[in-house]
């Protein structure tokens, strides 16, 4: 798929010695000159961050192959591993300082084939995403027992998207194939190549997916029923996905792209391209937009996090605001919580960005990985109420999710 050199999303047993070896390139990859830094070191900005604090509260082990996918919902952490493994894990309901290894409970959840390149849950379902060009859904089944300190989840297969049903009766309209390959169709509610990430809408009534493939797809996801089919949405692999609260969808691809997508409000409209965002010279791994959606973070193999705001035409157009420097290898994650952005990268580090009046601060570096950051997620620490804390997961090409509670001080 000529996915950029400088990191290839394709998995594969031997990934984890591609990244390694891959370091050199990675390393060599020209950062973003041409976009300004958003970072400054003031005075001020050195005494901020010397009165924030972090540290690694503990490390859950488990798992045999690298963690291609995190996501956090209620008190449940799920990952996602590159040999088709869900897991779950929960905390007790205690203070952060507390959390040990001992108060997690490890659940394993029967997979599909291939990596589980990505999770969201939506009330008592979770939606997996594979390599193996397929989304599964597993019903959540919670079993609260009398004793308070145990708490087990039982899964159940629900349903492989494309359903059966779906594909049956696209099979039956010739209209519904489309041409993937030069001597190979298929119908248009497959996905053709690994299904990268998942979203859900706002009222988590549709669940989008974007794929290797180049295309994104909307799913119901009530009846699990596909409704529509972006094809050729990128010149190349779709690696990242995020939805604003507005309609809108910015999808992130190797060809260095963003596209922002919008659909009709007529009956029966269809998602139309509204803006193309370039400014990375090498692939988009990465996509998150800010609590508010007025803003996007985009990472990319070029080392920098561009920071994009929207632009006051009220259309779907994004003006660069500038760049967030300071990984030496490139970007392969992005998660945002309350005001900060995290930020994991090949260079095996996790950073924790803070923007105030468009000025930002690295105020966290967490080390401690042993290879590759490749999927973050965070959230605030509701156990802590002294200070303003955040919780941040980092799963790693090491093998290991790191658990770090970051505080910070309030504004």
């Amino acid at each position: 798929m000529g996915i950029m050199a400088c990191y290839s999303n394709h998995d594969s047993q031997s990934e984890s010695n591609h990244y390694e070896s891959g370091l050199i390139t990675l390393l060599s990859q020209p950062s973003l000159q041409s976009v300004p830094s958003l970072t400054s070191q003031s005075q001020q900005q050195q005494q901020y961050l010397s009165k924030t604090h972090h540290h690694c509260l503990t490390t859950l082990k488990g798992q045999t192959s690298y963690i291609a996918s995190l996501t956090l919902a209620g008190k449940f952490l799920y990952a996602g591993s590159s040999d088709r493994e869900i897991r779950s894990w929960k905390h007790n309901p205690l203070h952060s300082d507390q959390l040990e290894h001992e108060s997690l409970t490890n659940n394993l959840v029967a997979a599909g084939k291939g990596a589980v390149k990505s999770l969201v849950v939506q009330a008592d379902k979770l939606f997996s995403a594979h390599q193996d060009h397929k989304i599964r859904v597993w019903k959540i089944n919670n079993n609260e027992q009398l004793d308070h300190h145990h708490h087990h989840q039982k899964y159940t297969h629900l349903a492989t998207l494309p359903t059966l049903g779906d594909r049956a009766f696209k099979l039956l309209m010739p209209k519904n194939q489309v041409q993937i390959r030069r001597h190979k169709k298929s119908t248009w509610v497959h996905h053709v190549d690994a299904v990268s990430s998942l979203a859900l809408s706002r009222d988590e009534s549709l669940l989008y997916s974007v794929s290797w493939d180049r295309t994104f797809k909307i799913w119901r996801t009530s009846d699990f029923k596909c409704l529509e089919s972006v094809t050729n949405a990128h010149d190349d692999a779709i690696n990242a996905l995020a939805l604003s609260n507005d309609g809108h969808v910015y999808t992130g691809s190797a060809d260095k792209k963003i596209k922002v997508w919008k659909k009709n409000q007529n009956p029966g409209g269809k998602h139309c391209l509204v803006a193309t965002l370039e400014k990375h010279n090498s692939g988009v791994n990465a996509l998150a937009l800010s609590s508010d959606g007025s803003v996007l973070y985009s990472g990319a193999c070029d080392r920098s996090i561009v920071v994009w705001e929207k632009s006051s035409d009220g259309g779907g157009n994004m003006d660069v605001m500038g760049a967030l420097r300071g990984h030496t290898s490139s970007i392969l994650c992005l998660a945002v919580v309350s005001d900060l952005v995290c930020s994991g990268s090949a260079d095996r580090s996790v950073r924790i960005w803070r923007g105030v009046e468009r000025n930002y601060s690295c105020v966290a570096v967490l080390g401690g990985h042993k290879g590759p950051v490749k999927c973050l997620t965070a959230a605030i620490d509701s156990y802590n109420t002294s200070e303003t804390a955040y919780l941040v997961y980092s799963g790693g090409l090491d093998c290991d999710i790191k658990v770090w509670q970051v505080l910070v001080p309030i504004l």
